[in-house]
């Protein structure tokens, strides 16, 4: 069990980094540590609530419980196993890793060390995307017979405050590219599609005018061994930001606007709408955060750590096909 005066150690203080250590704080926790390669100035957060360092030697002095990576894509593997080999739990932003290089080292180590590894997919958080999944399991709706993703926004107007051109999301050595990058969508499909993946294609698009060596947009269809299928689309040179989901069951379609947080619930002979009044997305990541610790006290960490790790190695396939 971790208690609320346990070391806890964050990595990487870019703004997800930041957003990181804002939920510990609000959760209770209060001994962070926050490891980054040169201590600049933070843009929202308060210094005073984490001691920083960037030796990362000085880990094995602080000892932390638990970590969490923020760092680029491609450094998430080697910081996540540096740290499980160090005894800690480990919530790591997504996507795991930008290749599959590493990941069989990472399960052993954490299979040894008995701690738990999750990837911060927050979508499956959402409490809209919940209702689907529970309306999916009822099966009051008949059979899920397809599922239609669409995600598009506009890299440049993610951080207006830096350069997207040095972001991680627009180099590829760094792991960018809009799959690996909006890959919750990915996890999300293969989350309500309840069964393992059968088959897939990849499509990726490069022709958009930003300044980038990724694919920025890409269309990817999806087979599971139940007969369900999918067509998941993602791209960040949308213009208009836009972003929705579709799910056809026997009984009717389910209708998710992601911007407006809103549910239709669509019948033959009836329909219903289901909205969240004043949604704010932090509070996907509250709700993940709250999980990873609960499942450290009450969770199968093994059993919990090689889903996680086999699911997203099935994303770095599809994302890299």
């Amino acid at each position: 069990m971790i208690k609320y005066t346990d070391d806890i150690l964050v990595l990487g203080g870019g703004s997800i980094g930041e957003r990181h250590i804002g939920i510990l704080w609000e959760l209770g926790y209060r001994n962070i540590h926050l490891y980054r390669q040169r201590n600049l100035p933070f843009r929202t957060l308060d210094p005073a609530r984490v001691q920083v360092f960037t030796d990362f030697e000085r880990v094995a002095d602080i000892a932390p419980k638990v970590a969490i990576i923020c760092t680029p894509t491609a450094l998430h593997v080697s910081q996540t196993l540096a740290c499980v080999e160090r005894g800690m739990h480990v919530l790591v932003e997504k996507p795991l890793s930008h290749t599959s290089e590493g990941i069989q080292e990472l399960r052993q180590a954490a299979l040894k060390q008995q701690v738990l590894v999750q990837v911060a997919y927050m979508l499956r958080y959402h409490p809209l995307l919940q209702r689907v999944k529970h309306i999916i399991e009822d099966g009051t709706w008949g059979k899920l017979l397809s599922m239609q993703s669409y995600w598009g926004e506009y890299l440049p107007d993610w951080h207006p405050w830096e350069d997207y051109r040095t972001s991680y999301a627009a180099r590829k050595e760094l792991g960018g590219g809009a799959a690996l990058t909006l890959s919750h969508d990915l996890d999300l499909l293969n989350w309500l599609a309840g069964c393992a993946l059968d088959s897939w294609q990849t499509v990726k698009n490069y022709r958009s005018s930003l300044e980038v060596d990724v694919e920025a947009g890409a269309d990817i269809l999806l087979s599971y061994q139940s007969g369900t299928t999918a067509h998941c689309h993602l791209n960040f040179y949308e213009r208009i930001p836009r972003r929705y989901y579709r799910f056809v069951l026997e009984e009717g379609t389910l209708e998710l606007d992601y911007y407006a947080a809103t549910l239709r619930l669509l019948r033959p002979t009836s329909s219903d709408v289901e909205r969240i009044e004043g949604f704010d997305r932090n509070q996907l990541f509250v709700a993940q955060t709250r999980h990873f610790f609960d499942t450290l006290q009450n969770g199968n960490l093994t059993s919990h750590t090689q889903e996680q790790l086999d699911e997203s190695e099935t994303i770095l396939k599809i994302c890299n096909q």
